[in-house]
């Protein structure tokens, strides 16, 4: 088994790849997390062990950077940051699982071959469909009823959101940190914005209207027409 981990600490570095390899597996080290994502998309790894406060690009833009790259790698967070709402915020990113600093290796140990024993990701669709819109991953191209509609990228990437989660009420704070990366501040309509221009483009003067705004809770992208 191949681990990856990227640490900028260098004592901390060092110590999980010694641990690691007296316990079997073979080991990579990058420092930041540029060389990271070079690491991960380049290599052939079976874990990626990932500190959040890197130079260059931290940990939530690395795990978010592979994810558009369709890079699927189990994730496992090693991080001193410890709210609450960094550990929500990794494991809703997507990470299989969130340890703080500082740990017990036994316990790290652990959780690693948890994660291992339960194989690699399923291979996702590459393709999403809600109704007569179709959402294609890897030509980045979006359709409703066959017509083209252009995106930028943060709206492709709200448009994912929505339709990975169908159905589901989302509110405008996960979605500021999903698609932005940001905290949710009050004064910021960013989401608004771009929620409305979204609207226009997918829902202008065609039936069913696929967007919903939910007031007071958020928004949710489904069609009604599946409804009884």
């Amino acid at each position: 088994m191949k681990i990856l981990i990227v640490e900028d600490e260098p004592k901390t570095g060092d110590y999980l790849q010694q641990g690691l390899r007296e316990a079997g597996f073979s080991v990579s080290l990058a420092t930041t997390g540029l060389d990271g994502v070079h690491l991960a998309i380049e290599g052939e790894h079976d874990l990626l062990i990932l500190d959040v406060m890197l130079p260059g690009m931290n940990g939530w833009q690395v795990l978010k950077y592979l994810q558009d790259q369709n890079r699927k790698l189990p994730v496992l967070f090693l991080t001193a940051r410890d709210s609450v709402e960094d550990r929500v915020k990794g494991l809703e990113l997507g990470a299989d699982d969130y340890l703080v600093k500082p740990f017990s290796f036994a316990e790290l140990l652990a959780r690693v071959r948890t994660i291992l024993r339960r194989g690699p990701p399923a291979t996702e669709a590459t393709t999403i469909v809600v109704a007569d819109l179709e959402l294609d991953l890897l030509r980045r191209r979006v359709t409703r009823r066959g017509r083209r509609i252009a995106l930028t990228a943060k709206e492709f990437g709200l448009l994912e959101l929505l339709m990975r989660r169908q159905g589901e009420v989302l509110p405008r704070s996960l979605i500021a940190s999903q698609v932005w990366d940001m905290n949710f501040d009050s004064d910021t309509n960013v989401v608004e914005v771009a929620m409305r221009r979204l609207r226009i483009k997918i829902d202008d003067h065609v039936e069913p209207r696929l967007i919903q705004t939910i007031r007071g809770m958020g928004y949710v992208l489904e069609s009604r027409e599946r409804r009884p």
